[in-house]
């Protein structure tokens, strides 16, 4: 078979979304949030843990923390203890005060709107940045690789790489801009309902036909003892 080319792969990506849009409709940022700040905080919070877990704490949290100086001025070991059922809620709390003491130094309290700004933040990378951009203003800055964008990247056979950096950028050069926030959340939703770690759900995927990994899974000439063994390869 012959190799695709950049082109292929940007026109078999463009019906992978148009796929996953009538899948997925109604896709979004799954954290609960009402501001910005509000989820700057809740994307600190939900590295190595659920958005499900996540939303759980902040609903008292968003409660009694209303604006950054309020973060900023907490005794830590309070804002420790309110943060206590998040894992590594020690170093995230120390994250998200340190953050909220720039964003009270630098910018008035307020959340910046640029990349390079918000990476500056105690706890800020580029993916909590691009989180925040795409979801708080509307800011295609770049496409958010987690978990589940690295893993169906690599079934799709959209990128080969393994860094989420190198993965974004792949995902960039495939992906008009202006889908670059939707792209990530179709494929984290996708990711979370269908294609999962350790089971993806491959005959009942809606994307099926453009993925070589699903593709291989459904080839009839398989035995169940192959097909088994594929699916925990992919």
């Amino acid at each position: 078979m012959a190799r695709e080319t950049i082109q292929d792969q940007r026109r078999r990506l463009q019906r992978i979304m148009a796929a996953l849009r009538a899948a997925y409709p109604q896709a979004r940022c799954e954290l609960d949030y009402s501001s910005p700040l509000q989820l700057l905080i809740a994307t600190i919070l939900s590295a190595q843990c659920t958005d499900r877990q996540v939303n759980i704490v902040t609903v008292d949290l968003f409660k009694k923390y209303r604006c950054a100086a309020d973060y900023a001025n907490a005794p830590l070991p309070q804002l420790e203890e309110d943060i206590r059922r998040i894992g590594l809620f020690r170093n995230k709390a120390k994250n998200i005060q340190a953050a909220c003491r720039t964003l009270m130094e630098k910018h008035r309290g307020e959340v910046p709107r640029t990349m390079e700004e918000l990476t500056e933040l105690g706890g800020v990378g580029r993916k909590t940045a691009n989180v925040v951009l795409g979801n708080a203003f509307n800011v295609n800055a770049g496409i958010v690789v987690d978990t589940h964008v690295a893993r169906l990247a690599g079934r799709l056979g959209l990128s080969a790489q393994s860094a989420p950096e190198k993965i974004e950028s792949a995902l960039q050069e495939l992906a008009p801009q202006e889908n670059w926030t939707l792209l990530s959340h179709w494929l984290i939703w996708h990711g979370r309902r269908r294609c999962s770690a350790r089971n993806p759900d491959c005959p009942g995927c809606e994307i099926s036909a453009e993925c070589p990994a699903g593709r291989k899974v459904l080839n009839p000439n398989l035995t169940p003892e192959q097909r088994k063994k594929m699916l925990a390869r992919i």
